[in-house]
């Protein structure tokens, strides 16, 4: 499991009542009672079946096998071991050593340090699987954005306006304390949601952290939510930091729906805001369903390049650094994949596998 994100080890709990053993960092670990437990939650209230109960939950968790990077261990005749991704903190790469070929597994990775998180630095060898999540667009530069959000918050605050900054729970929401407390400590910042019990988890694993001893600050900064009448205070904040990040639910909808009343204050989006999701739907239509009504959100919304993923540019160094024969595509839409495999095909061969392809290398 290369990290705690849900659309990476949602399955989980599924796979683990089959005797399957489940591979890890400690922090990613920590992190996954966390994440099942709301998907679990999540599940129940919106009536979509899941492929597995709380039983299969807690067999899941008696399943882990955690690892510290760069350890050792061995799965039959393979040898394996975990690098930094750099996505969120506790996020790994997956090298493989079998008797044919070593193989590197990136999961989602990042190639420059992010506030939480070191930076993924390329590993030798044969097979390269590679996300390609951002394939054929470019970042902005980081610091540069950074700064345009942080002036951005200023503007909301100095005209007597509170900025709702919708975050993921796990990597965008703790980014974004961090960013606040270093450029902007005098700020009054709101921390709720699921992300404050992330948080804690995170600083019970210090050594995956960049910098913990800043990540404790900033979490110690910001005054956390913790009941309605702590809700209730927030609405006269600075800064209100909440799940979820693509406003589909959450705390964000319950302070979205007070705080659209007054213009001076604003949302800023921070994070990827899928098709159909609540944020897409802000961002085309300036409207968002609201506790199953359609409500119109007369804010000004702004949106901000804070990915924890490689860019096109970013991958295809990558990529040529581990100096692989063969480069497997995954976690793409077709037209990053493709726009990946344009530029790495001169030099290895690139494979797009679909789902329930086999691939024989």
């Amino acid at each position: 499991m290369t990290h705690a994100h849900i659309d990476h080890i949602g399955m989980a709990p599924w796979l683990a009542t089959y005797g399957t053993l489940l591979h890890a960092t400690d922090l990613t670990a920590a992190v996954s009672e966390i994440m099942w437990s709301d998907t679990y939650k999540v599940s129940d209230i919106e009536g979509y079946p899941l492929a597995w109960d709380k039983r299969d939950m807690e067999v899941a968790l008696d399943s882990w096998m955690p690892h510290q990077f760069d350890e050792w261990f061995s799965i039959g005749d393979w040898k394996c071991r975990l690098h930094p991704a750099g996505h969120i903190p506790g996020a790994a790469m997956i090298e493989i050593v079998t008797p044919q070929a070593t193989i590197l597994w990136t999961g989602d990775l990042d190639t420059r340090d992010s506030p939480n998180a070191p930076r993924a630095v390329p590993v030798d060898c044969d097979i390269l699987c590679l996300e390609g999540t951002y394939g054929g667009r470019t970042h902005p530069d980081r610091a540069e954005e950074e700064g345009r959000f942080v002036s951005r918050v200023l503007e909301v605050v100095s005209r007597g306006g509170t900025a709702l900054i919708p975050a993921f729970a796990s990597g965008r929401g703790q980014d974004i304390l961090r960013i606040l407390h270093k450029e902007a400590p005098h700020l009054n910042v709101h921390y709720d949601g699921m992300g404050t019990r992330v948080t804690k988890e995170w600083l019970g694993c210090p050594e995956f952290i960049r910098d913990a001893g800043a990540m404790k600050s900033a979490y110690r900064w910001a005054r956390r939510v913790t009941g309605k009448s702590d809700r209730k205070k927030a609405l006269r904040a600075d800064v209100i930091v909440t799940t979820s990040g693509m406003l589909d639910g959450g705390p964000a909808l319950w302070y979205l729906n007070r705080l659209r009343h007054t213009s001076s204050n604003a949302i800023l989006l921070t994070g990827y805001q899928a098709e159909g999701s609540g944020g897409r739907r802000l961002l085309e239509t300036g409207s968002l369903p609201i506790f199953g009504n359609q409500t119109r959100i007369p804010l000004e919304i702004d949106k901000f390049e804070l990915s924890n993923h490689a860019d096109h540019p970013s991958l295809c160094k990558f990529a040529r650094e581990c100096e692989p024969s063969h480069v497997v595509l995954f976690h793409a839409d077709e037209g990053a994949a493709k726009a990946i495999e344009a530029e790495l095909a001169v030099e290895t061969e690139v494979h797009l596998p679909s789902n329930n392809d086999t691939l024989e290398i």
